[in-house]
């Protein structure tokens, strides 16, 4: 199940406050600023600083590449 719309638009990632990418298929939330991904367990973001996973250089070029072949856009703009 995708995450609410409506949830999508207020999610930031805990430590710089910034959007994040949804990746439904993976269910992540990734914030490519600090390479850090958050994962989705049961259909509920795991917003959590401390269990969020650090992802390398190749991993980050992957989701980025990924994000922009699939229209994936920040969950909102920010400021």
């Amino acid at each position: 199940m995708a995450l609410d719309p409506v949830l999508l638009d207020i999610l930031a990632c805990p430590e710089d406050k910034g959007p994040l990418l949804y990746f439904a298929d993976e269910d992540s939330l990734y914030n490519p600023r600090l390479k850090r991904r958050y994962a989705i367990r049961d259909d509920i973001p795991v917003m959590l600083i401390d269990e969020a996973e650090t992802v390398d250089d190749a991993e980050d070029r992957r989701l980025l590449a990924k994000a922009e072949a699939d229209g994936i856009k920040p969950t909102f703009e920010a400021p």
